[in-house]
């Protein structure tokens, strides 16, 4: 309990800050997201008119900083991030929700796959170490080393232009309906295949090396000698020893990742013109949509946030002594 306590408190405390700096960082830049909004639409917007969006954008010159400051926690309480600029005033909940199921199924997927591939296979070079299994590392790590946008354009380049097998950009072919239709889903799956291929290819080697690296420190150890000394078989050795422990640090890292699939891979949604939530970004960014650009922000935030505490409580079931150090 001390234990949950003491992350929970770190946790709310961290959010807390992140809110905070979210709604610091638009207010210390110079202008603001209506002095912009305006600069493109001189003439065509009443004072009034400009006067209720300062209100709506909780901008009012007339309300101090903190007023302001309570007005966004509790817009952030009722759900509501305010309004995008670039997105004819459409509410940024509503552009975020539609973008980001395409970035978390695509990232996501090719994350997961490449943690448990990376670290499967690590495990196993581990425990083979100095066989003909090593071989493996150079390649994975050459692959890892590649420039992720100049993999990108060499994939679309063989396979989409050479061979054909994979289209080349887009989530879905031109003129389909989307939907919970099985041509939709296909399309969605033969648009994303090739890269979520590239993603998985690109961050292959850093599981692969990370496990195959603590698995040698870990077999270094007496507990591992003393199971080997009772007779177990090879794989309850690496399954309930070895690969147990070695694969703890491999966790921090497999949070990180998680939290940052939010983000998404921004090199590539502009490599493959997908539609996630990093190409949404960018385009807020050129767009100076800062209401945009605070929520995408404060999204990826609290998902850090979130597959951080994931992470602790996976790493305390797989290891109690971190839950004994920290009581």
């Amino acid at each position: 309990m001390r234990f949950a306590l003491r992350r929970a408190a770190f946790y709310l405390f961290t959010a807390w800050a992140a809110i905070t700096i979210n709604f610091l960082l638009p207010r210390m830049m110079k202008g603001d997201p209506i002095s912009a909004y305006l600069q493109k639409n001189q003439g065509k917007i009443s004072p009034e008119a400009v006067a209720a969006l300062r209100t709506l954008f909780g901008l009012d010159t007339e309300r101090s900083l903190w007023e302001q400051y309570i007005d966004y926690w509790k817009l952030l309480f009722s759900g509501d991030l305010g309004r995008s600029f670039s997105h004819g005033l459409s509410p940024v909940t509503d552009i975020i929700g539609t973008a980001l199921p395409w970035t978390v199924g695509l990232v996501g997927l090719a994350t997961i796959v490449s943690f448990i591939l990376g670290t499967v296979v690590g495990a196993v070079i581990g425990w083979r170490r100095g066989r003909g299994s090593d071989a493996v590392i150079p390649v994975a790590t050459f692959f890892s080393t590649v420039p992720y946008f100049w993999m990108g354009l060499i994939a679309i380049a063989v396979f989409s232009s050479a061979l054909g097998w994979f289209p080349a950009s887009h989530a879905y072919g031109k003129g389909t309906q989307p939907g919970l239709t099985p041509e939709f889903i296909g399309e969605v799956i033969y648009h994303g295949a090739l890269p979520a291929i590239t993603i998985v290819i690109a961050s292959l080697g850093g599981w692969i090396l990370g496990m195959r690296n603590m698995m040698i420190t870990v077999l270094d150890e007496d507990y591992i000698t003393v199971a080997q000394a009772k007779g177990l078989p090879d794989r309850v050795v690496v399954r309930t020893y070895a690969a147990r422990n070695a694969m703890l640090p491999q966790l921090s890292s497999f949070a990180l990742a998680l939290g940052f699939i939010v983000g998404g891979t921004l090199v590539m949604e502009l490599v493959f013109s997908y539609p996630g939530i990093g190409k949404l970004l960018l385009d807020a960014t050129n767009a100076k949509d800062y209401p945009l650009m605070q929520g995408i922000f404060l999204v990826i935030t609290l998902a850090v946030l979130a597959a951080n505490i994931l992470a602790d409580i996976a790493y305390v079931i797989l290891d109690p002594r971190a839950r004994q150090m920290e009581a």
